[in-house]
């Protein structure tokens, strides 16, 4: 596939998805992504796949975790209220080293919040907003070709490390248009078949399974988990810099807002300030090294959020040795501009 496409954000996760080989999707309808259902809907019966419109999130979640059990690349999708209601399949489906592919869609809360766009669900994405010692591999696209892109490399992850990936995004990147360059990627589940439930013909039973109640089962698992999730700091760290090599500011932000800012240090420039971005793609694992070199070289930060602070905080304990962090934050429930972020970015650099 090579021919380009204009497409919206929402719908650039489904073509990825498709192009991931994705089979089977499970959801349940709220704003802002329900592009994201509607879309599959129609198109992964086409192609041989299976849509449920479950009865509930909670059902969704669970349909997904049966599904990647045997096997089947899968996916479920939601925004902000309804990726809570996931959140205990997908700690069972953490516990259990089950693949699966989650996408929020980040709306303004807490609670019901309202429909527009925010950033105050990072806390649950890269903490585990599930119960138990968990991790999520996290990616945060910042444009249309990134959210096609990284549903893609979302379903290899997931796969790679048995582990559910999520896709955070949020209204701004959901509804936006763009184009895309669609790409045939390079599939490769060699190794399902060794862990899947697809019947026990020709060989051992297998258990999936996330409850260990044996003397120190769930100490050895736990281990084990820590082990990978070690693997993935090592390995799966992703970002973009953005003119930090003379910058004396140092902008850090994600997603939607990174773009936006991106914008901003464009202008600042011309005008002769020396200002950068780093915008983190993995929120987990996070771009710690980098951040840390950066404050070696005696830049200043301030970190740019959607939200009431969040980021900020890995962010600070990625420099706490030899620098510290400003922050600003844009409230969830306004559109920001590039030139809501121009004053906080001068007087960062004025301090």
């Amino acid at each position: 596939m090579t021919k380009r496409m204009f497409v919206k954000g929402n719908e650039a996760v489904c073509w990825g998805a498709l192009a991931a080989q994705c089979k089977c999707y499970f959801g349940y309808p709220i704003t802002p992504q329900n592009d994201i259902p509607e879309f599959m809907s129609k198109e992964l019966p086409k192609r041989g796949g299976v849509f449920v419109q479950a009865e509930s999130e909670i059902a969704a979640a669970n349909m997904l975790l049966g599904a990647v059990a045997s096997g089947v690349r899968a996916m479920t999708s939601s925004s902000s209220p309804g990726i809570s209601l996931k959140q205990e399949a997908i700690s069972y489906m953490a516990g259990s080293e089950l693949p699966g592919v989650i996408v929020n869609m980040n709306r303004g809360g807490p609670g019901l919040g309202d429909i527009g766009p925010s950033q105050g669900d990072y806390f649950q994405a890269t903490k585990g907003g599930g119960h138990g010692d968990y991790r999520l591999l996290v990616l945060a696209p910042g444009t249309v070709q990134e959210a096609y892109d990284l549903t893609i490399e979302a379903f290899n992850l997931a796969f790679k490390y048995r582990n559910p990936v999520m896709i955070l995004g949020d209204a701004i990147l959901g509804q936006m248009k763009e184009p895309i360059t669609p790409k045939d990627p390079v599939i490769d589940d060699s190794e399902v078949h060794n862990w899947c439930l697809d019947g026990a013909q020709n060989r051992p039973s297998r258990i999936i399974k996330s409850l260990y109640l044996e003397d120190g089962a769930l100490a050895a698992h736990n281990l084990k988990l820590a082990k990978k999730y070690e693997q993935m700091a090592q390995e799966e760290v992703r970002f973009e810099e953005f003119l930090t090599n003379d910058a004396e500011l140092i902008v850090v932000a994600y997603g939607s807002i990174g773009r936006i800012v991106k914008t901003t240090i464009r202008k600042l420039r011309q005008a002769g300030h020396k200002v950068g971005l780093l915008r983190p793609i993995s929120l987990f694992p996070f771009p710690k090294e980098i951040l840390l070199s950066l404050a070696k070289a005696g830049k200043k930060f301030l970190t740019i959020e959607h939200n009431l602070g969040q980021m900020v905080e890995d962010v600070q304990l990625a420099i706490c040795k030899f620098a510290t962090t400003d922050f600003y934050g844009h409230l969830p429930g306004n559109l920001p501009t590039p030139n809501d972020f121009e004053q906080p970015i001068l007087n960062s650099l004025e301090k």
